[in-house]
């Protein structure tokens, strides 16, 4: 269960013909992957939401902060991504340097928190699409309309962009970096757009007080409470210098999906320097932009005024500018597009990357003659990520997206430890500085982080893990190509 699989043999499995996916993205592909994904309602959304209710003006600090953790795990991960340049991300890494069993563990993990994410991602860029169709006075029927408060229908908008989505997944890598540059392009330009616009309508006025006295939070209780809060009686506080902290572990979730960067490490031409520089270099760009708008949106609008809904066109409605306010509508569904094409993209190769190693039937480890992409669990995720967001509500599945990443977090960074004790012979391109000081700071601020998720979201985890166990001893450990190499290799060469 804990036997490891070389890098060497990692390596030489990406060069079978039949499991080889092409290789074309560069570095800049990949940054633009990085902001595609990690820049979504967040930026327009949850900005003003954290500032009113956790942090002030102050929260542009909660972003600092959260983009210095996800620093952490981005350091661990561009060592790991330049040294293990293969599909699949954090199960791939934990494959490497933890064992079968931990990795199978990450890979299930990936797999749920990826297709959820993005069925949630879908299902919000349909409620954009209805806004701005309900402006040009077009409406859809309600029975197409999704599920909300309780009214059961048919989301046509997310199943049909999905759908979309994975055929363009499917007809190649270069297509679907292209289809992102110009979503990515335009996202950003609507984003900087609105920032320069704003900053024009900023009073100095409203940052006062910058960080505001603080207050016991205000959430739910039982399972809904945070686990730290559980287990030992701690009670966040909203605002002052704790909200700021508090506010850093909800701002953090905007950062999630850097990681997927990984993922196409094996689509890569020169991953071993490409990598690093798509993983940091898109972290800098999306930090930089998540400080920007806060600063921009607290500024126009005194923050205990701010709207939680929609803080940023509203902020632009109260200073007499509606017109911004379909803008942001506008550059919102267009950046939510691409957040739904990466987490396709990225819950497929580490499906790939599972099946080639044989913990998945194996036939899912074809890739298409003429477009060299995994097509078949391209297609077969695909169709099932188009049902779920067809038929589910947004806030069913919203809470489960975030507690898998951060597990994935502190397996990447033990894992880097490991491997530099293990195999300090490897070739590392990019180099983790200052280990194991870093790793371990990785570990000890995600898992701060898990901490205060809901103890309910620890729940369903848990269960998803149950099954996962289940998935694994019935076929994953008795069809492992690791394993079948081992027995062919005979006592000795397990022993070795």
């Amino acid at each position: 269960m804990f036997r490891t699989k070389t890098v060497e043999q990692s390596i030489r499995d990406t060069e079978e013909p039949e499991h080889s996916l092409k290789k074309s993205l560069s570095a800049l592909d990949l940054t633009v992957f990085g902001v595609g994904v990690v820049i979504g309602t967040g930026i327009f959304v949850l900005t003003g939401k954290i500032a009113k209710e956790q942090a002030g003006p102050a929260v542009a600090v909660s972003f600092v902060v959260a983009g210095v953790v996800c620093a952490l795990a981005a350091l661990c991960y561009a060592e790991f991504a330049s040294t293990v340049p293969v599909a699949g991300s954090a199960y791939t890494f934990s494959y490497a340097s933890l064992g079968e069993l931990p990795a199978w563990i990450i890979g299930w993990d990936l797999i749920l928190e990826l297709a959820l994410g993005c069925a949630v991602v879908a299902v919000g860029w349909s409620g954009y699409v209805r806004s701005l169709l309900d402006s040009a006075g077009l409406h859809l029927p309600s029975a197409l309309s999704g599920t909300h408060g309780g009214r059961f229908g048919f989301d046509l908008l997310a199943c049909v962009l999905v759908l979309v989505l994975t055929a363009v997944l499917v007809f190649g890598m270069k297509l679907s970096s292209r289809v992102t540059t110009v979503v990515v392009g335009i996202k950003v330009a609507v984003v900087l757009l609105v920032v320069i616009a704003g900053a024009f309508f900023v009073s100095g006025a409203n940052y006062q007080p910058f960080v505001p006295p603080s207050r016991p939070a205000v959430g739910g209780g039982g399972l809904a409470a945070p686990l730290s809060q559980l287990m030992f009686g701690f009670t966040p506080s909203d605002f002052g210098i704790m909200g700021i902290f508090a506010a850093a572990a909800v701002v953090f979730f905007a950062f999630i999906g850097f990681d997927i960067v990984a993922t196409a490490a094996e689509e890569t031409r020169v991953p071993q320097r490409d990598v690093p520089r798509g993983i940091l270099g898109s972290l800098a760009i999306c930090t930089l932009l998540y400080v920007a708008v806060s600063v921009v949106v607290t500024g126009m609008e005194k923050y205990d005024r701010l709207s939680v809904d929609a803080p940023l066109a509203d902020a632009f409605k109260h200073v007499g500018h509606p017109f911004f306010a379909d803008l942001i509508s506008f550059g919102a569904a267009v950046g939510l597009t691409s957040v739904c094409m990466i987490l396709l993209l990225g819950q497929s190769r580490v499906f790939f990357a599972m099946s080639r190693d044989g913990l998945l039937p194996q036939v899912f480890s074809r890739v298409h003659p003429t477009f060299g992409t995994p097509h078949r669990s391209t297609i077969v995720l695909g169709a099932v990520v188009a049902v779920v967001s067809g038929f589910t509500s947004i806030d069913v599945l919203a809470e489960l997206v975030n507690i898998g990443t951060l597990f994935a977090f502190v397996v990447v960074a033990i894992g880097v430890i490991l491997l530099r004790r293990s195999r300090p012979d490897l070739p590392r391109a990019f180099r983790t500085p200052l280990v194991p000081l870093i790793p371990v700071l990785s570990v000890l601020a995600s898992l701060w982080l898990m901490l205060n998720l809901p103890a309910e979201t620890w729940i369903r985890f848990a269960i998803w893990m149950a099954i996962g166990f289940a998935v694994y001893f019935v076929y994953g450990r008795g069809h492992s190509r690791l394993g079948a190499r081992t027995e062919d290799r005979g006592p000795a060469g397990a022993r070795a």
